[in-house]
């Protein structure tokens, strides 16, 4: 097996916990930032490119792990490699298992794009992240030109990066029980997330800025005003009972000294209680109050410092991950009904004046399992991304038309995305629907044979079992092939309990204890081996999983020692192997072994 050089692990972030949990086919929690330049991509360029900004920003070469109580980021050296566009925006990146990055580069025409799950970084890292990328391939398209660092100045270190601002700045102040209210939610059919609809909007920034100043708000606050009533325009009046609500994510940088390039932001939710004759002045007047400096910074200090809370509870920290990612979802889903859009704006993009005649704009949107508007200027350029997976409502005409009468230029982007409405492939799904349905076929037929042919023998039932263990087996080898070894500790666990339960209603003979257990357990801890040998695994990859494997192949001893076993040679093999293969893995792998323990068992 590979040696590496070990390096950090981190726990993840506080704002991140849920994302883990949350992500699947319905939202993949990905969201792109690009930047249009004014010439054609080079692919080999901007390989280069990601590849010097990653050595400035190492940290984004990590992968999502699962430890027994926590997830936590650890580093990798997979290779991040730059591709032609040509999936739908904001497709999955994090699949459970999948050891792979949790980001993507990808180009089309003079477009750089740049994917992340949100569980890696928030829009502010992503954002920094992406503007050293185009330095980088700026500097390596016209070596004589001068290209200064887009946000010079404190320098910051690796450590820097990557620190927890949430436990940083966690005071442990109580605050009073904020109760959300229930929200209208915008009814409809729902697309698919390869569907997903991306409308962008150009607008001038001076423009919205001067119409925003001359109500006395913030550029934020007139646009979420704007999309506040955008969205009531198509609430029925039997809605109105329910207030309508924007979730608004805020950059906690902006309130707490951190260079951190992880999660750092919040969020508050600005609910407006819509009567027939509720004007935009009276929605501006609302986020006029919302956006207090004041107002805001305690209500966002105390959400972090209850979630923060609640990540450092004594009792929280000792239940098991799986349990914690279904309160995690469960969480989420009910904190969703609060909410009934999101607006997110990242704000002005600034580079120095050097990169104007090379960058034409840069845009921003996300993947959202309702609607979400996204917003960001650079120069006089404002980009609003709204997506949606709701078919049918006309909020994006709304807030298109409030703009215009309010005297603001709105132009529609056309969408131009080469991997747009492009499925993914569903042959492999398919195969196993065919393959449950032949086992189904096969179980119903063997039961018609068995009363039409041999009535009162009841050798379906065995037939039913045997169809059905074949089938478990299958399913959880598809399910868990992104994990190989995980996939063998699962395969055993099944082979052990399907040979006793066998065994057990086959008219007790022992052979399930006697020789299946011991073979598999042999078995398993020989593939594991070459698995990680051929697949020249990092010690962290492996390490554990051959651990749970020894520990598995002294079951055999136990079952012996308890009276169970009538024949002794397979078990005394499993057991003497078993004993040696861990022991060889604590006296040649004590470091590695203890810190993979701490990082999981980290409570």
């Amino acid at each position: 097996m590979k040696e590496r050089r070990q390096s950090r692990w981190r726990k993840l972030d506080n704002a991140a916990q849920a994302f883990p949990a949350a992500t699947g086919k319905k939202d993949s929690r990905v969201f792109r930032f690009y930047c249009v330049l004014r010439e054609k991509i080079d692919a080999g360029r901007l390989q280069s490119a990601l590849d010097r900004t990653l050595e400035k920003y190492p940290l984004f070469r990590s992968v999502l792990r699962k430890g027994l109580f926590w997830f936590y980021m650890e580093p990798r050296e997979i290779p991040a490699l730059v591709r032609a566009e040509d999936r739908p925006p904001c497709s999955r990146i994090y699949v459970p298992d999948q050891k792979k990055l949790l980001f993507e580069v990808s180009y089309y025409k003079n477009r750089i794009n740049f994917e992340v799950f949100h569980g890696l970084t928030d829009g502010t890292g992503a954002m920094q992240f992406l503007k050293e990328l185009v330095r980088n391939y700026l500097m390596l398209t016209y070596p004589d030109a001068v290209f200064p660092e887009p946000d010079a100045g404190e320098t910051l270190t690796d450590s820097d990066y990557e620190e927890d601002s949430f436990s940083q700045y966690y005071t442990g102040k109580k605050s009073g029980n904020r109760r959300s209210r229930k929200a209208f939610q915008l009814g409809g059919e729902r697309l698919e997330q390869a569907e997903m609809k991306i409308t962008e909007l150009s607008l001038s920034a001076s423009e919205v800025h001067k119409k925003a100043r001359e109500h006395g708000v913030s550029v934020t606050a007139y646009l979420a005003a704007a999309f506040l009533y955008a969205i009531y325009e198509e609430v029925p009046k039997s809605g109105l009972k329910r207030p309508v609500s924007l979730m608004i994510p805020v950059n906690l940088r902006n309130f707490f000294p951190s260079g951190s390039m992880t999660n750092f932001w919040s969020w508050i939710e600005t609910a407006y209680d819509f009567r027939e004759d509720t004007t935009l002045e009276d929605v501006l007047e609302k986020m006029k109050e919302a956006f207090g400096k004041d107002v805001l910074k305690e209500e966002i200090s105390n959400r972090m410092n209850d979630l923060v809370r609640l990540e450092k509870n004594l009792f929280l920290r000792a239940v098991p991950l799986e349990i914690k990612n279904l309160f995690l979802l469960a969480g989420t889903t009910l904190g969703g009904r609060s909410v009934t859009a999101v607006y997110s704006n990242i704000g002005r993009i600034q580079m120095p004046p050097e990169y104007d005649g090379y960058i034409e704009r840069f845009g921003f949107f996300a993947s959202t399992d309702k609607m979400q508007m996204c917003s960001c200027s650079y120069g006089d350029s404002l980009v609003l991304g709204v997506t949606s997976k709701i078919i049918g409502p006309n909020i994006c005409r709304n807030f298109i038309r409030i703009l215009e009468n309010d005297g603001v230029e709105c132009r529609i982007e056309k969408n131009d995305f080469p991997g747009y409405h492009e499925k993914p492939s569903r042959r492999a799904l398919m195969g196993l629907k065919i393959f449950s349905f032949t086992c189904t076929a096969a179980v119903v037929v063997c039961w018609m044979l068995n009363y039409l042919l041999s009535f009162g023998k009841w050798w379906a039932g065995y037939v039913t079992a045997g169809v059905f263990c074949t089938w478990l087996l299958i399913m959880v080898g598809y399910r868990k092939r992104k994990n190989p070894l995980k996939n063998g500790m699962w395969q055993l666990v099944i082979v052990a309990l399907g040979s006793l339960l066998w065994d057990i209603f086959t008219g007790w003979q022992g052979w399930s204890v006697d020789y299946v257990i011991p073979l598999a357990a042999l078995v398993n801890m020989l593939s594991m081996v070459i698995i990680s040998l051929a697949g020249r695994m990092e010690t962290s990859e492996y390490l554990f999983y051959l651990v749970q494997a020894g520990a598995g192949g002294l079951i055999p001893f136990i079952l012996l020692a308890a009276g169970a076993v009538s024949v002794p040679y397979p078990s005394v093999i499993c057991s003497g192997v078993s004993l040696l293969f861990l022991l060889g893995l604590v006296i040649f792998k004590w470091k590695d072994f203890v810190r993979e323990v701490q990082k999981k068992f980290r409570v």
